[in-house]
């Protein structure tokens, strides 16, 4: 009776596991099945980056009359939408950031002058009644008005200045607007514009009046006044009876217009008057052939990263390693599909990010596989699946905690930064939320399902966790004691801190032009030329103070405070005459005011992390571990700046996104430490802490060493296959790589045991005899 009861137990213990194994089966395919599907049918938006075009950020200003609030804001952004669908831009966006700013990107738009200008334009269209010549007939000046408010003074086509009534109507009566060209009466282009119901009553009443007036009094003609100037001051036809008026509401603007002219001319009247003035404070123009460098370099940089980072996995973890990889395939898909479900736009430090984010998908399940690493070896009769089922439960709460305090990165860096460094935050969130699907639920499957094979439960070796590996062997044979002087530690740490600290005040921080404002001009030149060469020649053409850096081979940077367009021109020139033919293939200008924004958004964005970080490992850990890890982090921080400062590497958009990804990944080495620290600590209550803590070390150390592998490989890939704004991005990543493990083992953990009550062991007691 005995055995069948402990034989229906194992049934049921059996039926319950398939019962589970099945459900996230089917999570699994529906979730592979639903990306797949909308990877095949919904594109990801490529940013002006990848694709090429213009980006313009305009701030809408207040008047004496109206505030720039977010509602004017809003109006502007409407009419600014009608204009761009009227210059014919594909896909163009336009959205508000904050309250008084629009971004507007426009693919394929490679002139920017002419699209700022035709944006910027306010386009106060107005219909006047004219009151007479300002001049009399002998050329003296006529009388001033008796109501200044009511008359206003300006030159018809001709110059002659005549004096108008108030507006009786403005571009709100506009109802829209027209180039023809009339090819049969031969008088070339001509703008009908078309008025609304209202206006059309306002229209017929200013003719009406003009009617009553003499065919060769001026009195008799109306005046159109745009941006205050006269475009257009026709007569009323002399058929028009006095107090008739022209009906319909309709009439027709001539004059000597060319195509080009009569189309803006319609454009600028059919999209009414910009409720606010606006400025344009950014201004980037990429060439497509960035685009498709930055694009196939970061290709190449994930298909290598990729494939040495499987065949590592592979090779260390066996079967287990090739299930991995099919795994980490299924979260690329999910990260592909939820980038393209959500409308996101992925740009250059986004797909960074992206590439980046495959090598930190591997992590959870490195964390899986040495939990079950350590629980084959612990077991006295142990199989794969038993293993494998209390390494994903061992598993969890360090996965857990580590996802999560990226994210917490992730989403400050959505909330508070802006441009690149914000799609950086939302494509990382994306991976590592897609990374923990592709982990708990996908690996989980396929590991599952593989171990429960009679063939894999035959030869239990093959699955790569029935082996402890070569990392943790040598350690268990040698178990050093790291922690034995955690002072020693701390004080080595001081000194790099020093030296990191030293680097930033001898040789200054070199910031971007997104934190300084001004304007980045890119140049491909057909000849090498040296950056000395073109400093002079630009010294020589009044440009004394602008910064002259090499892009590569043939490609040049040049960056000044302040460079208007006719000074660009002369600045494009100038390196023409050095280089030969020269293209230019990126244009930036960025107001000091959004300088100054993204300066504040990047301190309150690395403000809020820190604090966020220590406030999440206080709640989940002890306030000692949460200090300790946030010392970690900026010790992080200032090093990674300083290493920066000393190679004169520039501090911009892209470093920012570098330094908070450096910041989740310190967090989360040191939360896995915690992690089996807090375990150690629930189980043992005797042994002295620096003693657990350095147990905690070496268990966590094979992942630790297996994990960075997998992202060095991929960040390696990309510093040397992308271009040098990629190269510099991966370059503080591998060195934050570096610094974050260091912190996590010899400044952390020697703090925690520094900062701890009872961090020393207990004294022996020793009898004496007297």
């Amino acid at each position: 009776m005995k055995r069948r009861n402990d034989q229906n137990k194992r049934n049921s213990g059996r039926n319950k596991r398939n019962k589970s194994l099945r459900a996230r089966a089917l999570i699994a395919l529906a979730v592979i099945a639903g990306s797949l599907a909308i990877a095949l049918t919904v594109p990801v938006r490529l940013g002006l980056d990848l694709r090429g075009g213009t980006q313009i950020m305009l701030e809408t200003r207040s008047t004496p009359t109206t505030e720039a609030d977010a509602a004017a804001t809003d109006r502007t952004l409407e009419v600014l939408r009608g204009r761009i669908d009227a210059l014919g831009v594909a896909e163009p966006t336009l959205v508000r950031s904050g309250d008084q700013r629009i971004l507007v990107e426009l693919p394929g738009v490679h002139d920017p002058k002419k699209a700022a200008d035709v944006l910027g334009r306010t386009a106060q269209l107005t219909v006047h009644a004219v009151l007479g010549p300002a001049r009399t007939s002998d050329g003296a000046t006529a009388p001033p008005p008796a109501d200044p408010a009511a008359e206003r003074v300006l030159p018809d086509e001709s110059g002659q200045p005549l004096r108008l009534r108030a507006a009786d109507l403005t571009g709100r009566d506009v109802e829209g607007a027209d180039a023809r060209f009339d090819q049969q009466g031969g008088a070339g282009w001509h703008v009908t514009v078309d008025f609304t119901k209202t206006g059309q009553g306002r229209w017929k009443q200013v003719t009406a009046r003009a009617a009553c007036h003499p065919a060769d009094d001026p009195q008799r003609r109306v005046a159109i006044v745009l941006d205050n100037k006269i475009i257009s001051s026709p007569q009323v036809d002399p058929s028009v009876p006095c107090g008739a008026g022209i009906p319909g509401g309709t009439t027709q603007i001539t004059g000597s217009f060319d195509g080009t002219e009569a189309r803006e001319l319609a454009l600028l009247i059919s999209g009414g008057a910009l409720p606010v003035p606006v400025e344009t404070v950014e201004q980037r123009t990429v060439g497509a052939t960035l685009g498709d460098a930055a694009i196939e370099a970061a290709a190449w940089a994930a298909a290598i990263g990729t494939a040495l980072t499987a065949l590592f996995i592979i090779a260390v973890y066996r079967l287990m390693g090739l299930l991995a990889t099919a795994a980490l395939v299924c979260y690329g898909l999910i990260s592909y599909a939820a980038l393209a479900a959500l409308g996101a736009t992925l740009t250059l430090p986004g797909l960074a990010g992206f590439v980046l984010a495959i090598g930190m998908a591997v992590d959870a399940n490195v964390l899986v596989f040495e939990r079950a690493r350590e629980e084959y070896a612990a077991r006295s009769r142990p199989t794969p699946r038993s293993a494998l089922t209390a390494g994903f439960r061992s598993a969890l709460s360090a996965i857990a905690d580590s996802n999560i305090t990226t994210l917490i990165a992730a989403g400050l860096l959505f909330a508070f930064a802006s441009g690149p460094v914000r799609g950086f935050g939302i494509t990382l969130g994306i991976g590592v939320l897609a990374s923990m699907v592709s982990a708990l639920v996908i690996s989980r499957v396929l590991a599952e399902y593989a171990v429960n094979r009679p063939a894999v439960f035959r030869r239990p070796r093959i699955t790569g966790i029935a082996s402890t590996g070569w990392v943790r062997d040598r350690l268990l044979r040698r178990e050093p004691f790291l922690l034995r002087r955690p002072r020693r530690w701390l004080a080595a740490s001081a000194v790099l801190l020093a030296v990191a600290a030293s680097g930033i005040l001898a040789r200054g921080l070199d910031f971007g032009i997104e934190f300084t404002g001004g304007r980045l001009i890119e140049y491909a030149t057909s000849t090498p030329v040296e950056p000395d060469r073109v400093r002079t020649a630009l010294t020589d053409a009044g440009f004394p103070r602008a910064v002259v850096q090499s892009s590569g081979d043939t490609g040049l940077t040049v960056r000044a405070e302040h460079l208007t367009n006719a000074e660009e021109a002369t600045v494009t020139e100038t390196i023409g005459g050095l280089g030969g033919g020269t293209e230019k293939i990126r244009d930036e200008l960025i107001g000091p005011s959004m300088g100054d924004e993204l300066r504040r958004n990047a301190l309150i964005a690395v403000s809020l992390a820190l604090g966020a970080q220590l406030l999440y490992l206080a709640v989940r850990f002890r306030w000692i571990f949460g200090t300790a890890a946030v010392a970690a982090l900026v010790h992080d921080v200032v090093v990674l700046i300083g290493v920066f400062a000393w190679l004169g590497k520039p501090i911009d958009g892209i470093f920012l996104a570098a330094l908070l990804t450096v910041i989740g990944y310190s967090v989360n080495d040191s939360v896995v430490v915690f992690d089996r620290v807090r375990e150690l600590l629930a189980r043992d209550r005797i042994t002295p802490l620096p003693r657990l803590a350095n147990q905690a070390i070496l268990q966590t150390l094979p992942r630790t060493v297996n994990t960075g592998m997998g992202a060095a490989l991929i960040l390696t890939a990309l510093a040397v296959l992308a271009d040098d704004t990629l190269t510099d991005f991966a370059l503080a990543l591998l060195i934050g790589l570096a610094i974050g493990t260091y912190s996590s083992v010899f400044i952390a953990a020697s703090l925690t045991v520094e900062l701890h009550p009872h961090r020393s062991a207990p004294r022996r007691r020793v009898m004496t005899s007297h």
